[in-house]
């Protein structure tokens, strides 16, 4: 048997992730390992932290990558916030939100789960009556939902939000790095994200934050902590202070190449990087009209970095991924649930954001269809 590595084609990663990773990224990734409580590695740690604060533009203490993807980001957050019996409202509108709402129903908690039709947003309307009828503990939003295209109302619902004893849980896997995302100023008690979308990092790592809020409800719990790995309180000790306490072994080079992705974001300008992916949103919406294709989403609510194209009456979806993946060495996604058969879904996330991607994808589109 060959060395199946040798076999690895080039792919232009224009799906819903991942996205394509800069030269920059995979030369950190190749540094020489350097064991996990080395004290270099150490200060890596600490940059990766300041990092993370400065782009998700909070102080909160309690910021890392936990060492898994965005799924165990999600985990980590409602692991560590739900206990038995908390009332907790999931917002949702694709997808992740329905994942939420799972993971918090595996804990015991009484969820209540507020539907909005897949390819619209959140309405903050209905939001605020659900909340005159009943206090909840936690209310959890996805930010950009993946499976739609859509932007929600993140900072509007946090507003809503403001002064109650609730905290506010957001999904940021899809929109950290590609959109603003302002933890203190939305009123964000807990987030996470993941290293493969906007970030331009391989997948593998998950970056969480908790307010101290968050933190004090983590430290007060009533049970233990359902799940080891994940639990904060544990790992808080391996990323915080002089000293650091063992708890997992880091992947090491995977950090590497997560504070490469972040250096670049922070050394272009976290406005510059949002605008250039408003941008190549603008020209892919462009060209996809000019070709007679329609979007799923409203304008008023769209995604810059996940782009939901309706399919054509009479066109084949999955035949025209499968020739842009084999013939042009494209890769885009599928629908998903109640979309799937009906929409692609094509990604312009991190380094996949620019013009010569964007004019590749429509020209390999106008020639298939």
């Amino acid at each position: 048997m060959g060395n199946l590595l040798n076999g690895i084609e080039e792919v232009l990663l224009m799906g819903p992730g991942p996205s394509c990773v800069s030269e920059e990224v995979y030369e950190a990734l190749s540094r020489k390992t350097l064991g996990h409580l080395d004290p270099y590695f150490i200060k890596i740690m600490d940059g990766i932290k300041a990092q993370l604060q400065a782009l998700l533009e909070t102080r909160n203490s309690l910021t890392m990558p936990l060492s898994g993807t965005g799924s165990a980001g999600m985990e980590a957050v409602f692991v560590n916030l739900v206990e038995p019996d908390d009332a907790v409202l999931i917002l949702k509108n694709g997808v992740f939100g329905l994942r939420m709402a799972e993971v918090a129903t595996r804990l015991g908690a009484e969820v209540d789960v507020l539907e909005f039709d897949w390819g619209t947003p959140v309405l903050v309307e209905s939001v605020k009556q659900k909340l005159e009828l009943k206090k909840y503990k936690l209310v959890a939003i996805v930010h950009a939902e993946t499976s739609t295209g859509v932007c929600n109302p993140v900072a509007e619902v946090g507003a809503l939000l403001a002064g109650l004893d609730t905290l506010y849980l957001v999904d940021a896997v899809t929109s950290f790095g590609g959109m603003e995302v302002s933890m203190d100023k939305w009123g964000i008690d807990a987030l996470y994200s993941a290293s493969q979308k906007c970030l331009s990092c391989p997948p593998g790592l998950a970056p969480v934050s908790f307010s101290v809020r968050a933190v004090d409800l983590l430290m007060n719990r009533q049970s233990k902590v359902p799940n080891w790995y994940l639990d904060m309180s544990l790992i808080a000790g391996y990323w915080e202070g002089k000293s650091r306490a063992y708890h997992h072994t880091a992947p090491v080079n995977m950090l590497y190449g997560l504070y490469q992705a972040l250096y670049l974001i922070l050394q272009e300008g976290p406005q510059s990087v949002y605008s250039r992916h408003l941008e190549m949103h603008k020209m892919l919406v462009r060209g996809l009209e000019s070709l007679g294709l329609e979007m799923l989403v409203d304008e008023s609510c769209r995604l810059p970095m996940l782009n939901a194209v309706k399919i054509p009456e009479g066109v084949d979806e999955a035949a025209v991924r499968r020739r842009l993946l084999t013939d042009y060495k494209i890769e885009i996604g599928a629908g998903l649930g109640p979309l799937a058969g009906q929409i692609w879904r094509i990604g312009l996330m991190g380094h996949t954001a620019r013009p010569e991607n964007v004019e590749r994808v429509l020209k390999a589109l106008r020639e298939i269809l």
